[in-house]
């Protein structure tokens, strides 16, 4: 399994509603980061405090300068939804994650098995 190249392509594909937060995470950002909490609505994320509308794409999905890379302006107080994906290899193959190699593809196992390994420090115990 390669590492994650910053392509995005999970980050777009799940963008329009395809996430969520908790009620503690809704929480937790109109005390601590209400930047964020104004993109909250209703239960849902990513709700443009202006229209009330789903974003297309998340609001706090950067592309870089000239190159065809991603980054998160809150990577550090993303929901788990976001945190905790990819949640397998089957979800990583649907979703044509770049990280994909062959060998992973021909031994789904051990590559779910080096998932886990990345994975470590986003998944719950």
């Amino acid at each position: 399994m390669k590492p994650c190249n910053q392509c995005g392509r999970c980050c777009t594909k799940y963008s329009n509603g395809g996430l969520s937060a908790t009620s503690d995470e809704i929480e937790y950002w109109q005390t601590f980061r209400p930047a964020i909490a104004k993109f909250a609505a209703h239960g849902e994320i990513w709700i443009d405090p202006s229209t009330g509308q789903q974003f297309e794409i998340c609001p706090w999905l950067k592309k870089t300068d000239g190159a065809e890379l991603y980054t998160c302006d809150i990577y550090h107080d993303r929901p788990d939804d976001c945190r905790v994906y990819p949640t397998s290899v089957d979800q990583m193959l649907i979703d044509d994650c770049e990280m994909i190699e062959q060998k992973d593809r021909d031994n789904r196992k051990q590559a779910q098995a080096a998932l886990a390994v990345i994975m470590s420090d986003s998944w719950p115990s």
